[in-house]
């Protein structure tokens, strides 16, 4: 298995996802749809050893070629380094991707007080001064990361969804887009690549017939596209990802976060997500679209 398959692959084939992040921002989750999708996943790693692993997963050939390295911040060998081991496995000829995974302080607290635990961080302290602690360790590691996920208002089943449509799949190396739709009363996606704002098209709240009814339902995206502008809104934006995924490509970025918003993210910005990932994907940019903010209202 090994000598004669390796003869054939180099190091780059290797795919190599490290999971990283917040303590309560859902790695186990992100580990077990990483597995659901073939790949090997070696749970709290500690960074000191994410060479040698990746040179075994090198070594063990097909079997290992998708290879997942899940680092904990609790792990006693954790350091604050990661652009350094990175950069490591960069020179020995690997191509790792980084995925970060972030949610905002009030729903970790709330993560926390649900299952009685304390954070591993805080100590005699309170659990705020936990989380305070780690993301000041882990400043750098979400610097150098190539894809940051925010999982503040995700389910498990949610944000096992958008990992499985990111790695999973024969084109796992192709630039992925997510276009998601959101609502600017509830705050900006922090993991957004491009933020789009659809709030110059006309509100369909303020249509009687289409007040209950969202941007995936027809009448309403008939009317929002219908619009004055809205199609070489989503004409102008299709191009620009189009024309830049190359280029994405080659400088190593597999993931895309576009962002659409628009007051509380039901009409406008779903109608408009839906239409622009159609586009992107009828060129043959493989694209999805996903609603942070539907149902909120």
């Amino acid at each position: 298995m090994g000598e004669r398959e390796n003869d054939e692959l180099d190091r780059s084939d290797t795919t190599l996802v490290i999971v990283t992040g917040v303590s309560g921002g859902g790695r186990s989750t992100v580990a077990r749809a990483l597995e659901n999708v073939g790949f090997y996943v070696v749970d709290n790693l500690p960074q000191a050893l994410m060479l040698e692993m990746a040179e075994l997963a090198y070594a063990a050939g097909s079997p290992a070629r998708l290879t997942a390295m899940v680092l904990d911040v609790r792990s006693r060998a954790f350091s604050a380094d990661l652009t350094g081991a990175v950069h490591a496995l960069k020179e020995r000829g690997f191509n790792p991707h980084v995925v970060f995974l972030d949610a905002a302080d009030d729903v970790l607290i709330r993560r926390f007080e649900s299952v009685r635990r304390s954070h591993p961080l805080q100590g005699d302290g309170r659990l705020a001064d936990g989380i305070a602690a780690e993301r000041k360790l882990l400043e750098e590691a979400r610097e150098q990361a190539d894809v940051i996920i925010d999982t503040s208002h995700l389910n498990v089943n949610q944000l096992r969804r958008r990992v499985e449509e990111m790695f999973g799949g024969e084109d796992a190396r192709r630039l992925r887009v997510t276009v998601l739709s959101f609502g600017f009363k509830y705050g900006l996606p922090p993991d957004a690549d491009f933020v789009l704002d659809a709030r110059f098209l006309p509100n369909p709240f303020w249509v009687p017939e289409l007040r209950d009814l969202t941007g995936r339902d027809e009448a309403v995206s008939g009317y929002v596209l219908g619009q004055h502008g809205a199609v070489p809104f989503v004409d102008t934006y299709s191009r620009l990802i189009v024309g830049t995924a190359p280029g994405f490509e080659r400088e190593g970025k597999r993931y895309l976060t576009v962002a659409v918003g628009c007051t509380g993210g039901k009409h406008r910005s779903v109608a408009i997500a839906e239409e622009l990932a159609t586009r992107l994907r009828e060129s043959r940019v493989s694209a999805s679209a996903q609603h942070r903010d539907l149902g909120r209202e």
